[in-house]
């Protein structure tokens, strides 16, 4: 189904964005309903990347193409604001004295240097190749003034491009309009030649708005041209090369929220080439315009057929994954190109052509992948050096890095960026976290459930037994299914079985048959994360944390693995690296309730009261768990312990939250003997001084005026009680109360 112009977004559940041109303009999405693909079929084993090992592959999605809200740039999903890039003057682009420097003269047969110089002579610029005698010539074979098939004006080079010198002309018959002719190296060279002829054959369908148009095709004095849209701007090498030039320390690295956006603005040009059954073969910064406020692929020169096994391959040292030379091309290795390339520009590190040719500075040598751990683990992942271990599709890619953008721009804004994921549903039950209010432990229930893949031929049916709240119930909805063959034993299948086997306690057959579906398929992260979950039914955290940490290699940029990362941690007793996680799940997305409820809980027991209570105000008014994260507010604030012992503005803090609360009357009276208690004895300590200015919960910080509002949160209590408690809470009222004099 196609959506139209102003229709309501229904590519991502929950976006809010309108359709504009095609596209949603708040995620970007294609504005079709997003088809899911399944998880796809078993791959070989591979090795494993710095210690993190692929042992799934992620399901593809929808082609997500990033379109500009109305008051922010096209790329970035409106989570940044870029400048605006002018077109330039075309002749101003003109080269006075084209020239190929030496250092890239090489032979267009065998590689070897050409026109070098010797002898104290000056290279030169045509001539024959000595190792293969190959003819070779880097003389511009078009000069100002020449008319091209009778329509292309030469206005002069603007270029030297892998295939050869690039034209700037005027199309005489499309109103004088400024075009691209991309010549061959070397007429006289075959591979050169053969790439011109079949870009003629299958670049003229090429039609995206984030890749340069090809117009036609011609051939002038025995020579073939490309004729190309000319996007007359900056490349992302040129931003690189001004940032050194800027930079007193000579690191073009541009900042990681711009980065980031340029590539994610780049990756729906490459999903639309590999569904075309294309592939970019030489990805670069050069190769990326900057244009108006969006980004454009330009340099169609190298682009294959992916059926075309003998194709010309022209890659660049330090972007080109290790593999091509002996596999060939392949959509993994333009997608590792893409990782490459980001790397370049959030980093700008030296050696990438050398020392880093096919790896990434350590975190010793980069400090910025230490503070953004997903956006390192998105690139280890992208450059991994198996094919297997990468991104399978532009796609995949791009919701992951939209994923660590949010992370990037809420950490850097210290504002919240949540986003609707495609993989994972909401956090917590509510219903069991209300009547427990108050009651913090982290628990696995709360953790997200992983949504089922509609392409699964159960689908339907696991989605209905899901909303089933008894998992005894569901056990036996599946089983009988799957036993009596009225659904197919699918993976959604089995894993929904999974799921309930884990919930109702039979953990060894849970454990059994997520062998078997880590056998059909190494590469199904969801197998992974039910391990995870079913180690932390064992009470095994620091084993589940090894499970989820593989999770988060396959899904970097996704919020749940970090979420099921930090609870496990915290089990196991590393407060730390839980406060860690916490603190990146809920900063980005305070909608993941118990990230806040275990950051608040995680800080409360290191002794932080402070970001404890920062953390409880994380969750908004509109969360259905506000109440119950205010109330752990002004416990926080009231908890006394050796290392700190609440005053008098914690006490009125705590006072003026309960009294805001629309609570029922026995849970406020339970909070009015915690706060009066502390308080009291408090004042009795000489913690803190009299004062009968400072009301707390209605009562003077005095001890007689404490003592009563005491006795009568009690009496309170023992109304709402029965038997012994009852009879328990009158005689604590009556402790409690004033001294009277008879």
């Amino acid at each position: 189904m196609v959506m139209t112009a102003g229709d309501t977004c229904r590519a991502t559940p929950g976006c809010p964005g309108i359709i504009d041109e095609g596209y949603c303009n708040v995620c970007g999405r294609i504005a079709t309903r997003p088809s899911r693909i399944s998880a796809g079929s078993s791959r070989p084993t591979s090795s494993s990347t710095d210690g993190l090992s692929a042992r799934s592959r992620p399901r593809g999605r929808a082609t997500a193409r990033i379109r500009r809200t109305s008051t922010q740039s096209r790329i970035g999903a409106g989570l940044v604001t870029l400048p605006p890039m002018p077109t330039l003057d075309p002749r101003a682009a003109l080269m006075s004295d084209p020239e190929v420097p030496e250092e890239k003269r090489f032979c267009g047969r065998c590689g070897v240097e050409v026109g070098r110089s010797r002898d104290g002579q000056l290279g030169r610029v045509s001539g024959f190749c000595t190792k293969c005698r190959n003819p070779f010539s880097f003389e511009p074979r078009l000069k100002s003034g020449d008319l091209v098939a009778g329509q292309y004006s030469i206005m002069g080079c603007i270029a030297y491009g892998g295939l050869g010198w690039i034209y700037l002309a005027e199309d005489r018959q499309v109103s004088n309009r400024w075009v691209v002719l991309k010549g061959i190296l070397n007429s006289g060279d075959a591979d050169a030649m053969a790439a011109a002829v079949a870009e003629r054959q299958f670049l003229a369908r090429v039609e995206h708005p984030n890749v340069v148009r090809i117009y036609n095709f011609v051939q002038h004095a025995n020579a073939g041209y490309i004729v190309m849209e000319y996007a007359g701007a900056k490349t992302l090498k040129d931003l690189i090369h001004e940032r050194r030039l800027e930079n007193p320390g000579g690191v073009g690295a541009l900042p990681l929220e711009h980065g980031i956006a340029y590539v994610l603005g780049i990756l729906p040009a490459f999903a639309y080439l590999h569904r075309e059954g294309l592939l970019y073969n030489d990805f670069k910064p050069d190769n990326v315009m900057l244009q108006g406020d969006d980004v454009k692929l330009i340099d169609l020169g190298a682009v294959t057929q992916m059926e075309d096994r003998d194709a010309t391959i022209y890659g660049t040292d330090g972007y080109q994954a290790p593999e091509v030379d002996r596999l060939g091309l392949s959509v993994t290795s333009d997608l590792y190109s893409i990782g490459r390339c980001l790397a370049m520009l959030v980093l700008d590190f030296r050696g990438h052509q050398t020392m880093h040719r096919f790896s990434l500075p350590t975190t010793e040598q980069m400090p910025l992948l230490t503070h953004h751990e997903s956006l390192q683990r998105f690139l280890l992942k992208a450059t991994a050096e198996q094919p297997e271990d990468r991104f399978q599709s532009a796609d995949e890619m791009a919701e992951q890095l939209l994923g660590v953008l949010r992370e990037v721009v809420a950490a850097s804004a210290g504002t919240p960026r949540p986003g609707a994921s495609s993989l994972f549903g909401p956090d917590l039950q509510p219903l069991v976290v209300k009547e427990s209010i108050g009651i913090e432990a982290p628990d696995w229930r709360h953790l997200p459930s992983v949504k089922v893949n509609s392409a699964d031929p159960a689908a339907n049916f696991v989605v209905s037994v899901s909303a089933v709240s008894d998992p005894a119930q569901q056990l036996a909805l599946l089983q009988t299914a799957l036993e009596a063959g009225q659904i197919p034993a699918s993976a959604d299948a089995e894993l929904a079985l999974v799921r309930a086997l884990i919930s109702t306690g039979w953990l060894e057959e849970a454990e059994r048959l997520l062998d078997e579906l880590r056998t059909t398929d190494p590469w199904d992260w969801r197998a992974t994360w039910y391990q995870g979950i079913c180690l932390l039914a064992r009470d095994s955290p620091a084993d589940a944390r090894q499970a989820f940490d593989r999770v988060l290699f396959d899904l970097p940029g996704e919020l749940g693995p970090k979420l099921a990362e930090a609870l496990a941690a915290e089990l196991s007793g590393d407060l730390a690296r839980a406060a860690q996680l916490y603190d990146v799940v809920s900063a980005t997305d305070p909608g993941f309730t118990s990230a806040c409820f275990g950051l608040a809980r995680v800080r409360n027991a290191m002794g932080d009261r402070s970001a404890s209570v920062d953390a409880y105000r994380r969750i908004p008014r509109s969360s259905s768990l506000y109440t119950a994260a205010q109330v752990g507010l002004a416990r926080a604030l009231i908890r006394r312990r050796p290392s700190f012992e609440p005053g008098v503005a914690e006490l009125t803090q705590a006072s003026a939250t309960i009294r805001g609360l629309a609570l029922d009357r026995q849970l406020r009276s339970h909070l009015a003997v915690e706060l009066l208690t502390t308080a009291l004895s408090l004042l009795v300590s000489r913690a803190v001084h009299p004062d009968s200015r400072v009301q707390v919960h209605g009562c003077g910080l005095q001890e007689a005026d404490l003592r009563r509002g005491l006795e009568q949160a009690y009496r309170d209590l023992a109304r709402l009680a029965t038997g012994r408690e009852k009879v328990r809470l009158v005689d604590r009222a009556n402790q409690v109360r004033p001294v009277t004099v008879v």
